[in-house]
Parts: C-alpha cells; sequence; structure tokens
C-alpha cells in the first residue's frame, strides 16, 4: 500500500512537516504549531515519499508538535509527541502530550482509542481530547492509507 499523500497536485517539495504543523493549526485553534523531528533527522527528507520510504523500511518516525498561542509564546504544556509507524499494512498513529506522562494517549489505527498511558488499558477520551482525535483523523486522510 502506497502512503504518499492524497492530493495528487500537491508540490514534492512541500515539507511534511509543515503538512503536519498545518493540520494541528486547523483542529487546535487558536494554536500555531511547527514540528521538530525526534530521533535520526539525518534520515529524513522533504519528498512526499517520505512516509512510504521510512515506514517500508520498518523505521517509526516521531516527531513533537510545538505549540504556541496566538501572539506566538511558547505553550509547551500543549506541545504533542506523534509517532507514525506501520502495522501490517495500516498506518497508525499515536499521539500524546509530550512530557505528561500521566495524560492519556491517542492511538489512531481503523479507529480512535484512548489509552493509560502507564498501563495501556483503554480510557476515557480527556475532555480536551475531541481536537486531537479530529487531528490524528486529518492526518490519516492527508496520508493515502
Amino acid at each position: 500500500m502506497d502512503l504518499a499523500l492524497r492530493d495528487d497536485s500537491a508540490d514534492p517539495s512541500v515539507d511534511l512537516l509543515v503538512l503536519i504543523a498545518s493540520a494541528a493549526d486547523v483542529c487546535r485553534k487558536p494554536f500555531r504549531h511547527a514540528v521538530v523531528l525526534l530521533d535520526d533527522a539525518s534520515a529524513i527528507s522533504d519528498a512526499p515519499s517520505l512516509l512510504t520510504d521510512l515506514l517500508e523500511s520498518g523505521d517509526d518516525l516521531r516527531l513533537r508538535i510545538e505549540c504556541r498561542d496566538p501572539d506566538g509564546e511558547r505553550c509547551p504544556d500543549e506541545d504533542l509527541e506523534l509517532e507514525l509507524y506501520r502495522s501490517g499494512q495500516d498506518l497508525n498513529l499515536m499521539l500524546g502530550w509530550w512530557n505528561q506522562p500521566d495524560r492519556p494517549l491517542l492511538w489512531q489505527g481503523q479507529h480512535p482509542v484512548w489509552m493509560n498511558a502507564d498501563s495501556g488499558q483503554r480510557c476515557s477520551a480527556p475532555e480536551d481530547g475531541a481536537p486531537l482525535e479530529a487531528l490524528t483523523r486529518r492526518l490519516r486522510a492527508l496520508f493515502m492509507v
């Protein structure tokens, strides 16, 4: 299964990280976002084939989504960690708050599942979880899955 960008007219030079940040901007208004690579940044290029190449090689893509308020002030308590990985032919996303292990994690495969970060047990969505669910749905829709 090809995990290229859904929009065939997309400019190949459009940076994947910018697309992820833009999706976060749409889903988590009024915040503005930037995406920082975690792990081996040298393995990343700005080509749309990035996700396919990375996941087909068996690697995960880990990112931190940094948050700012409309005035440009950093909001580190709103930062997120995003992990993209393949399980079989499916693209899965794991999204959680950065450095907040007491907050639940959102796993998004074919459907969203909120999990306790410590135990991995299913739990209820937090009150502020709807924008994160919207973000994971948007990201899965952005990539051909």
